[in-house]
């Protein structure tokens, strides 16, 4: 088995879109649209199956939000280095909500952020 993907509904695709590709530098692999189902798909990533696990974006025609939910957590990308991907992310605008330091009780430089849609994906610093 392997992690494919994981599937966050969005509000508005194309600012998703824009988010994750601008801000967070990953690519737009491919779109699919249903207008007869009333939903559109982009799945965006750094590479696409099988090398590499993707992020699927799905906007369901008329809903321009939803409720996240307190059981969902983070979606979690690894950087070179925590301080400058926080310094680039809002340099595109984009929203820091833990700057980079720390873990607390360890050594790990982590960070969040949050993309259009309210959901965290935190940024650890991988040497």
């Amino acid at each position: 088995m392997r992690l494919l993907h994981t599937m966050l509904r969005v509000g508005d695709l194309q600012r998703s879109i824009d988010f994750y590709t601008r801000v967070l530098g990953m690519k737009l692999l491919r779109t699919t649209d249903r207008p007869e189902q009333k939903y559109t798909l982009a799945f965006v990533g750094y590479g696409s199956n099988p090398d590499q696990a993707e992020i699927e974006l799905t906007y369901n025609y008329g809903v321009d939000k939803y409720e996240l939910g307190t059981a969902y957590g983070h979606i979690a990308l690894a950087v070179e280095d925590a301080y400058k991907t926080c310094e680039a992310v809002k340099a595109q605008g984009g929203l820091v909500t833990r700057e980079a330091g720390p873990v607390k009780g360890g050594t790990t430089v982590i960070a969040f952020v949050q993309d259009p849609d309210g959901y965290k994906i935190e940024l650890i610093q991988r040497e």
